[in-house]
């Protein structure tokens, strides 16, 4: 066999461009890798440790949360060992903990640029795939809007003569004449009632707090569903939830599409369901936002009301305080008169208690967010895909 000599000549070309290409490549990938740990030593690591493979630090971080003390038991004492920023690994996932006003701020002014919401997977599961924390972008912008709306001024002016009759009639039932009370129970049932008649106009059925509370049980569980597991259990309570909300949803649909606009809608639940009505959201992000606004705003709210009360217990000069601030508003209404909006605002003292007491006794431990890309901080590099 005799080979042309333009073929030869072509063949080691061939040989030697490929020759040429591969070392180039060898050599590029590793100056790539040079340059790549070079940059690497100058950052810091971040202290921290991520315990056992996949499971880390998750076990700590359950028994915390567990006694309600994730900051006291879990977040100090690191803090304490490493300083306000460390690493850890959480429910499966590298985390970052950052504490202090400066780092909210970073992470708080910089929602969808450099981090976005991330909660655990049981979390999700439970409040809905559909909650406005687990939506970003658009969506996001527009279920706060509703909900923002529903607080507005003109929002509150509706709401407070209902939350007025709601306070007054827990308080002659549940506390009027007793000697002893247990205050956090007794605040748990107030702010359940308060969020489903006032903002929902759906009357509490019997039985229907503890339900809830089920699923709050598995909210930061391990969410694998064995017989009798906390989230097994609380998955079963979401579900009992969801048939209630859905019966509740399309009943009031059906109510103000018969009404049309002749009957302003009041309430949250009546703005959900004008959007869903409109087109604007699905009947899906209408339930899983109505079950996370009842737990965003129960448990938060009662816990910081319990404290609230215990520290004026303990501080009886602020205790005489707050309620001269209130006598003296109580002196400008008449019998029966409900408070305003613009009574609310008077309440500067009250305001200035209760925000100390939360600063003090935080009602939650913090939120989770999900890095989109390194971020540099306090001399350390948190990397894109880290919990934050």
């Amino acid at each position: 066999m005799v080979l042309e000599p333009n073929f030869v000549l072509s063949w080691v070309f061939l040989c030697i461009a490929a020759t040429i290409s591969s070392t180039l490549f060898f050599f590029r990938k590793k100056h790539h890798r040079f340059i790549t740990k070079k940059i690497q030593k100058k950052k810091k690591l971040l202290p921290g440790e991520m315990g056992l493979p996949w499971i880390g630090e998750t076990m700590d971080f359950y028994k915390a949360q567990k006694s309600n003390r994730v900051f006291e038991d879990f977040v100090n004492p690191r803090i304490i060992k490493h300083g306000n920023i460390f690493k850890t690994r959480i429910m499966g996932s590298p985390t970052i903990v950052v504490n202090g006003a400066e780092a909210n701020r970073l992470i708080l002014s910089n929602e969808f640029s450099l981090v976005v919401s991330s909660w655990p997977s049981s979390s999700v599961q439970l409040m809905g795939m559909n909650c406005i924390m687990a939506k970003q972008g658009e969506k996001h912008r527009v279920l706060r809007g509703i909900v923002a709306n529903s607080l507005s001024y003109i929002g509150l002016e509706s709401l407070i003569p209902k939350l007025c009759d709601t306070v007054k009639f827990h308080h002659e039932t549940e506390w009027r004449g007793k000697e002893e009370i247990s205050l956090y129970r007794s605040a748990k049932v107030l702010t359940f009632t308060v969020v489903f008649e006032c903002l929902y106009g759906i009357k509490v059925e019997i039985g229907m707090l503890e339900v809830f509370e089920r699923v709050l049980e598995g909210v930061f569980a391990l969410p694998v569903e064995f017989p009798c597991s906390k989230f097994a259990r609380a998955k079963k309570a979401r579900l009992e939830i969801e048939t209630f909300l859905v019966g509740k949803v399309r009943e009031k649909r059906r109510e103000m599409e018969k009404e049309g606009a002749e009957k302003p809608n009041t309430t949250l639940f009546s703005r959900l369901v004008e959007e869903l009505i409109k087109g604007v959201i699905t009947e899906e992000e209408v339930v899983d936002n109505m079950v996370l606004l009842v737990f965003a705003a129960h448990d938060t709210t009662s816990y910081a009301m319990s404290m609230t009360f215990k520290m004026l217990a303990q501080h009886p000069t602020c205790r005489d305080t707050l309620l001269q601030e209130h006598a003296q508003i109580k002196a400008n209404k008449g019998e029966g008169e409900y408070l305003t909006v613009e009574d609310v605002k008077k309440m500067k003292y009250s305001w200035q208690v209760v925000r100390e007491t939360m600063r003090l006794s935080p009602p939650i431990f913090g939120s989770f967010r999900k890095a989109v890309a390194d971020i540099d901080y306090g001399g350390y590099t948190i990397p894109k895909g880290w919990k934050v």
